[in-house]
């Protein structure tokens, strides 16, 4: 009870509604497994796990992906993905890339998912993050060489979201639409962050969650924290796929 009127109170005093004050006797700090002592065919499991691939009729691809994995996974599975995942939606006319469930992911990887719908020259500043415990700002750029071939700029490519889309996802989404690379439809997003600590208020039982890092888009100077990100065809998460069927066909025709 205490928690949740702390976190009402500060969230009222500055104005951010991703800060969370927390009760958590149990709470135990997760140490991410090194990438070596996982096993290639468990993290296959994990990626099939969070991904779904279709082509649906009219030769649209469907990608649904719930966790955005980063640049040292990328680099291990690589392979496995093209196969499981690029060799099937590649030949596709358009994709639809679905981010409503989309809740976790690793800053590093969102270099990789939009040099897949940019071009390999020029490369193309993408974002910058500032990290508020390091006081250092990481520009990401789009990426000259990847694994397997790019799906390019030209075929149609329509996101999904919706008030659950958070953090990473919010970012490479807000990329790619200021790159006017990408239609978003769906709802207005969470809002949250590309980075959450996790701090012991002294020796209590208590933690305070803060935002510790800065997405600042170099297009727009803007960032799409705390706000979200607006999508370019508003309609209710459920009718997002429906709708973006439909605009890639009028599109088509």
């Amino acid at each position: 009870t205490l928690a949740s009127v702390l976190t009402e109170g500060v969230r009222n005093t500055i104005g951010d509604s991703r800060v969370k004050v927390t009760y958590e006797p149990e709470y135990v700090p997760a140490v991410p497994p090194a990438m070596p002592d996982i096993p290639l065919e468990q993290l296959a499991a994990m990626i099939k796990a969070t991904v779904r691939v279709e082509v649906l009729d009219g030769n649209m691809a469907y990608l649904k992906i719930q966790h955005i994995i980063g640049e040292e996974m990328a680099q291990k599975v690589g392979p496995m993905l093209l196969e499981y995942i690029w060799d099937k939606i590649l030949p596709t006319s358009a994709m639809i890339l679905d981010f409503r469930s989309a809740i976790s992911g690793e800053i590093s990887g969102i270099p990789y998912i939009v040099s897949y719908y940019t071009d390999a020259e020029p490369q193309i500043h993408i974002d910058s993050v500032y990290d508020r415990t390091l006081d250092i700002t990481t520009e990401l750029w789009s990426m000259p060489t990847l694994l397997g071939k790019r799906y390019g700029t030209s075929k149609p490519l329509i996101i999904l979201t919706s008030k659950n889309t958070l953090g990473v996802a919010e970012d490479v989404a807000y990329c790619l639409q200021n790159l006017k690379r990408a239609t978003i439809v769906g709802e207005n997003t969470a809002g949250g962050t590309v980075k959450i600590d996790k701090i012991r208020v002294g020796d209590t039982d208590f933690y305070v969650s803060v935002p510790s890092a800065k997405s600042i888009n170099p297009i727009t100077g803007k960032s799409w924290e705390i706000y979200g990100v607006a999508p370019d065809v508003s309609v209710p998460a459920e009718d997002a796929l429906d709708t973006a069927i439909a605009i890639i066909q009028l599109r088509a025709e």
